[in-house]
């Protein structure tokens, strides 16, 4: 059966007798549990946030950090400081409130920066530490950003929802579930100084019927431990892994970002909830604007990276997208278009090697624009390569000096030059969109260059500059798209990306299984996210398992026998329900990388009445048809349900599609069904 037959297929299957139904049909186990339309904060949710705040942003005695100063806890020592209190409107319906904390006897100020939301129920804040004495201080430890409880009790399960991180492997960003009965601990860290390289610093603490969303915002090496205490409440704490350290005179530190979203109901709708604030205030906005489904297209499986590109074969490639109609709105110039002597890891010499590229990349970034599309151009300049210019003429801003290593960007004489310098760069050679991978693992070159009373404080400056690097570049460049890349999706903590968006979201790339398994995981944190393919046997279930928010192409246009026409169809298709992807999500089939399985999810954007499901049919699954309970519909409206293969369509109520559920046939093996509803008046 062709495989524009699916929902023909399906069809058929619906209308047989009861019996064949019941034979051929199964019933997916996630969905469809009637979470109600048009996911919102609920009220009592923010009642719940505001009390909170009110209760731990209002005096010294439940702040919920802490840390110790000179061998005493904070929770004896700032009721006895000097403390002050400010509060402002930031519009956005966001207060900021801020409490700051002297010690009369040391000149140390705490100043406590909470951000608090009206529409969500959620609150951040960061704790900042400035040395305004003459002498350094007495020895800051244990300095923890969240130090709290999250009230349960005893006879309650609590279930601890986390996920992995993405070390380039199949199941990078697989969600686990941890029970926490009375007594038990769970201590989840980064790896390497790397926020997201073992584990993603965003967690859901489920207890019945409620519960509380904790992330860590933190570039660097943090960590985080749940632990239920025999009242049945839960003891959190998290931040820096390690902080032991004397501020001198004027030095200032900070915490990670800390955000606690509380709510009702069940985690997955939380989820939702999240993905709403992400959105709403946090996805970069260059230019005023979120930035839009979109897709990018590389040579870098052609010409290694950019080791033998040249001007006229960038130029070629530019052109023949564009002549096979395949919709090109970036061209991205990967590793290597620098001095490098055929091995794009030599980092640290930041010019263009005119050999291959007379004039530079404006000759590759004019001819692409002039046809439409923009440019993204690779950079990674925290890895300084031996006999690169940057080794060789300032050994003083590199951790590991002449020999190379990490540029230091706690170093403000080295991040200003790069910032002039990168600034110079994406104005001179017409870059659009800034591309910042980061290819180490930078904790052992921090702590190398902590001394005895320093523990931690290396980390903390560098990661503190790179946010200010990041800052400065955007402030210079409003328009300006950053992407965020760490050896794929090894930085994606929050503070990145409230600066960036990952368009590679893993290293582990094109094949199949894997990357669904990557955009089921992430799509609980990241609204918007990244990956592609360029494999030499193209096909719909392929292109469709690595198409997200972002999609980069890698293929071969100088090919003559590449199935164009298939690509135009399902990258058009793509275009059409891609936007769904900023809606909420709900997965349809538990997460599994099993060839025997079947996986699905939902995207469903209720203010527009439209959704898409995707279902994916493994190559030894028994199962050619799946029914799955959606969720987040009107179940007063009625929706068309349209195969966007066959192009057939049914009318279903809303009612009908959460209770009853949507039948999808996949006959191939492996295979897969996109489905597109929009809500249609009642007849």
């Amino acid at each position: 059966m062709s495989f524009g037959a699916v929902f023909a297929y399906a069809e058929h299957i619906m209308n047989a007798p009861s019996p064949l139904w019941l034979a051929l049909c199964v019933l997916a186990g996630i969905g469809g549990t009637g979470r109600g339309w048009a996911v919102t904060a609920e009220r009592s949710e923010l009642e719940q946030a505001v009390r909170w705040v009110a209760g731990h942003f209002a005096t010294a005695e439940q702040l919920p950090f802490r840390f110790t100063y000179g061998g005493k806890s904070s929770v004896d020592l700032l009721p006895q400081w000097r403390l002050s209190r400010g509060e402002r409107p930031l519009g956005g319906g966001r207060t900021e409130r801020t409490l700051r904390f002297l010690d009369p006897d040391t000149g140390l100020e705490v100043r406590c920066v909470a951000v608090e939301y009206r529409d969500f129920p959620t609150v951040e804040w960061t704790v900042h530490f400035q040395n305004t004495g003459p002498r350094d201080t007495p020895v800051m430890a244990d300095i923890w950003s969240l130090a709290t409880r999250l009230d349960l009790p005893a006879s309650s399960a609590a279930v601890l929802h986390h996920f992995r991180g993405s070390p380039c492997t199949a199941n990078d960003f697989e969600p686990f579930e941890t029970p926490l009965p009375v007594g038990a601990s769970r201590r989840i860290t980064a790896a390497g100084g790397r926020p997201t390289n073992s584990d993603l610093p965003c967690f859901n603490l489920a207890g019945p019927g409620l519960g509380w969303i904790v992330v860590v915002g933190w570039p660097g090496q943090w960590a985080a431990e749940f632990a239920r205490e025999p009242s049945g409440d839960v003891r959190v704490t998290a931040g820096q892994e390690t902080t032991r350290f004397t501020l001198r005179p004027g030095e200032s530190v900070r915490t990670p970002l800390m955000v606690v979203q509380f709510w009702e109901g069940d985690w997955i709708r939380a989820q939702n909830v999240w993905r709403r604030w992400m959105i709403e205030h946090n996805l970069p906005r260059p230019g005023g604007r979120l930035p839009p489904v979109q897709m990018a297209a590389c040579s870098s499986h052609q010409f290694g990276e950019m080791i033998h590109a040249n001007t006229a074969n960038q130029r070629q490639f530019i052109d023949r997208y564009l002549e096979e109609r395949l919709g090109l709105d970036y061209w991205w110039m990967d590793a290597g278009w620098y001095p490098c002597e055929g091995e794009w890891p030599r980092t640290g010499t930041w010019e263009v090697d005119t050999n291959r590229f007379p004039g530079g990349l404006r000759p590759i970034t004019d001819h692409a624009r002039a046809r439409g599309v923009k440019s993204i151009v690779w950079f990674e300049p925290e890895r300084v390569h031996a006999g690169t210019w940057l080794a060789e003429n300032h050994p003083e801003w590199i951790l590991g000096g002449s020999g190379g290593g990490l540029l230091n960007l706690g170093n403000p004489e080295a991040r200003e030059w790069l910032t002039d310098h990168v600034d110079r760069l994406l104005t001179d050679q017409g870059i659009d969109l800034y591309r910042q991978d980061f290819n180490l693992d930078p904790l052992p070159c921090w702590q190398a260059n902590d001394a005895g009373d320093r523990h931690g404080i290396t980390e903390n400056h560098h990661v503190t500059g790179y946010l200010a690097y990041w800052d400065e570049l955007r402030r210079r460049h409003p328009n300006l798209l950053i992407d965020s890349c760490a050896s794929g999706g090894r930085r994606n903590d929050l503070e990145t990306m409230r600066r960036a968006v990952p368009l590679l979201r893993s290293d582990y790339i094109m094949e199949p299984v894997g990357n669904q398994g990557h955009t089921y995981g992430l799509s609980f944190w990241l609204p918007y996210q990244g990956t592609g393919t360029g494999s030499r046997e193209l096909s719909p279930y392929l292109l469709r398992s690595t198409m997200v928010t972002h999609f980069t192409a890698c293929f071969d246009v100088r090919r003559p026998d590449l199935d164009y026409a298939m690509l135009r169809r399902v990258l058009g298709q793509w275009r059409e329900y891609a936007p769904c992807y900023f809606g909420d999500y709900y997965p349809l089939t538990s997460y599994s990388l099993e060839a025997t399985a079947w996986m699905a999810w939902q995207f469903d954007l209720p203010q527009e009445g439209r959704g898409v499901v995707q279902a994916f049919r493994r190559d030894r699954s028994a199962d050619e048809c799946v029914v799955f309970r959606l969720s987040g519909l009107d179940t007063k409206a009625r929706y068309l349900c349209t195969d966007l293969d066959s192009g057939i369509a049914r009318s279903r109520s809303g009612e009908e599609l959460e209770t009853t559920g949507l039948p999808v046939a996949i006959p191939q093996q492996p295979g897969d069904a996109v489905i597109v509803y929009r809500k249609v008046p009642n007849p």
